[in-house]
This record gives structure tokens, sequence and C-alpha cells, in this order.
């Protein structure tokens, strides 16, 4: 049975890093399932959907992370959404690994700090996609 992976990376606190989800979402495909592999389309819009989509959009997510043998998520750019889901995931014992670029970013204490969490810091794409394969043949 294939590995069911939730990415985690932002979308309301900006899609500058969007391109690389796309990268990143394609490597972990190779792997297994990737459920939100939605977070990777450079045309998803960070704009406001309203109470109604917030609800389903909550809804769909937290279902996600329930059916999820583990989290990959990239946390370079602050969100509040991806601290959301790193706690549910925490909380439903969901394996999470994070990744962030050091030279644009300082992370979190709350993540940092968490020996819950695996944080995996790089500098260039190349660094990046080493670890996130080191990751993903351990699994």
């Amino acid at each position: 049975m294939s590995k069911k992976f939730y990415f985690a990376g932002s979308i309301r606190g900006g899609r500058v890093d969007a391109a690389l989800y796309r990268r990143m979402i394609a490597r972990i495909k190779e792997n297994g399932v990737v459920l939100t592999e939605h977070v990777g389309d450079l045309a998803l819009s960070e704009k406001e959907q309203g109470l109604a989509g917030d609800s389903a959009i909550y809804q769909q997510d937290t279902g996600w992370l329930r059916q999820s043998d583990v989290l990959i998520g990239e946390c370079t750019c602050p969100s509040l959404g991806v601290g959301y889901e790193l706690a549910y995931a925490e909380a439903h014992e969901i394996p999470c690994f994070l990744f962030y670029n050091r030279s644009r970013c300082q992370l979190s204490a709350m993540l940092s700090g968490n020996p819950y969490f695996t944080v995996h810091s790089y500098e260039t794409e190349a660094e990046l996609f080493e670890k996130l394969d080191k990751v993903l043949s351990a699994l």
C-alpha cells in the first residue's frame, strides 16, 4: 500500500515558494500519494474565500491530515495555517519532517525547539532535494 503524504506549505501566508512546492510534491509523489497536491498549484490564490469556503477547507484539510502517514512541510514562508497543521499532526501522532531555507528565514522556536519535529535546514535547492530524498528513502 502506498504511503499517504500531507504536504504543508504556505497559501494565504504568501505564495513566493509555490514553484518550489510543486517540485517537492513531484518528488514526494514518486514515493506515494500526496493528498495536498494543490499546494503546489501556481494558480492557487492566497485571497480570502469567505467563511463557508474556509469551513470546507478546514474540514477537508483535517480529514486529509487524519488519513496521512507522514507530513512533509516547507516552512520558509511563515504561515498560520501551516503552524496549525503541524500542531494537528503532532496531536494525532503523524510523523513530521520540516524543511526551511536558513538563508531566508529563522525558523520559529516553536518548531525548531520541539523534539517531535524532524527539522532540516538548507541553503540551495540541491541541498533541499538531497535531504528530502534521504527522508523519503528512510520511510
